[in-house]
């Protein structure tokens, strides 16, 4: 009852949301995974058009099968929405062609990830522009305000959060009440940046399950001096990424001029 109740709240909020900003729907990026596919169907739900968009770039085919599978079963469902497929490799590998190129392949490697994350944000607010849509964002609380496992200026670049005050587990108990396919539902989480099979938790170091409970000991005060072993190491790594990633949760830093200095 409560995931019904919290379903049609979030679909109720965006319509309500997009009815007052005079926009004629929603423009979704469609991974394969289980949050876009969660936004994708709150957004369709509003009864409002609904734009979901592919933007593949070196995509593995998994994803790609796992995207279309949902756009094509959402589309059956909801007279309103369309989709959209946008190729990006082409445009990726000419970015490429077109900057200097270093010998350090950490930082190239999560350079050309995060390019991949804001040409898709770029390409989302072609098509916003397009049709007057807002773009949906697809990030949960525990990626958003957790760890900041986003892009800054690409996925984190949005108009409206729908699922942002959502856990992991949460977006999955909404996804499965809204009727995300089993093959998202059961698929491990990636964001599909770097070309290869690595995972959410190879990335992070830790499962969104276990930075749940990290997300919520931190809450309530309590330090890695409070823990030993597998607990002790996902706090520790938790809260490095919380605060290595405040850049990605605050404000942009406004430099105010003080009142005398004032012309």
């Amino acid at each position: 009852m409560k995931t019904e109740k919290v379903t049609a709240h979030i679909v109720n909020w965006l319509k309500e949301y997009a009815t007052n900003a005079k926009m004629e729907g929603f423009v979704v990026g469609v991974s394969g995974g289980i949050d876009s596919a969660t936004t994708s169907t709150l957004c369709a739900m509003t009864g409002m058009r609904t734009l979901c968009v592919e933007m593949p770039i070196h995509q593995a085919p998994s994803q790609v099968t796992r995207a279309q599978e949902h756009i094509e079963q959402l589309k059956k469902r909801f007279a309103n929405v369309s989709d959209v497929k946008v190729d990006l490799t082409p445009v990726f590998e000419e970015f490429k062609k077109q900057v200097p190129q270093t010998n350090e392949d950490t930082f190239l490697d999560l350079s050309l990830a995060n390019t991949r994350a804001r040409l898709r944000m770029s390409t989302l607010y072609y098509f916003a522009g397009l049709h007057r849509y807002l773009v949906a964002g697809t990030g949960n609380k525990v990626e958003d305000f957790g760890v900041g496992f986003y892009t800054k200026y690409g996925d984190g670049g949005v108009d409206v959060s729908p699922i942002a005050d959502l856990m992991k587990s949460e977006v999955y108990l909404v996804g499965e009440h809204v009727g995300v396919p089993d093959s998202i539902m059961k698929a491990a989480p990636t964001d599909g940046l770097f070309g290869d099979s690595r995972t959410d938790e190879d990335q992070l170091g830790a499962s969104y399950d276990e930075l749940e409970w990290a997300m919520k000991m931190q809450e309530e005060g309590k330090t890695p001096h409070d823990f030993h072993g597998r607990e002790k190491q996902v706090l520790e790594t938790y809260l490095h990424l919380n605060k290595a990633n405040q850049h990605k949760m605050k404000p942009i830093p406004v430099c105010e001029i003080p009142l005398q200095l004032k012309f």
